[in-house]
């Protein structure tokens, strides 16, 4: 079992263009970027308000990841997160239905990765906003938020399943949010 440590930002354009400049300043190394399809389903023995089961969709690699939250009162949250490669994606969404799993979710998104050290900083697009995770042990965490010395930066406790709940639509029992 693998345990996720990661703080979310909501993040204006402003902000997001200031830490585009300010990542490289303070030693960050862009990655890479890639174009997401998560969907995530619901089943026995999942608890939406806390464990998810998730296909996401990267070109043409495909990965399944089971991700359960830790109660906390911090705005660093950790959580149970088991990812595995999935090499026929179309495969497991028809093993998923077998076991009675059905896709309850679907957001898309737009992510730009950077690496500091250990620590990796990302930059979400997603139909309903813009954000920042940085992921990583605490104190790396507490450390890149201040080198980055962003202003009124606001922490985002709300999860992108419970975001696309809220501004995602239905269709056909399924609620997606994606890009036009």
């Amino acid at each position: 079992m693998s345990i996720e440590i990661e703080k979310k930002y909501r993040l204006t354009a402003k902000q997001r263009d200031e830490i585009l400049l300010r990542l490289p300043q303070i030693g960050a190394k862009r990655s890479g970027e890639e174009f997401e399809e998560n969907t995530l389903y619901a089943g026995d023995g999942l608890d939406p308000q806390h464990s998810v089961l998730r296909l996401r969709r990267v070109g043409k690699r495909a990965i399944l990841t089971y991700k359960e939250r830790f109660p906390t009162r911090s705005d660093i949250k950790q959580q149970r997160e088991d990812e595995t490669a999935v090499a026929d994606a179309e495969a497991m969404e028809l093993i998923l239905d077998a076991l009675g799993f059905t896709p309850a979710l679907v957001y898309e998104k737009r992510r730009e990765t950077w690496k500091l050290g250990k620590t990796e900083i990302v930059l979400d697009e997603l139909p309903f906003g813009l954000f920042m995770e940085i992921e990583g042990d605490e104190q790396s965490i507490r450390e890149i938020e201040s080198k980055l010395a962003i202003k009124r930066l606001r922490a985002e406790s709300a999860t992108y399943p419970q975001l696309t709940m809220q501004h995602g639509k239905n269709q056909d029992g399924v609620i997606e949010a994606r890009f036009p």
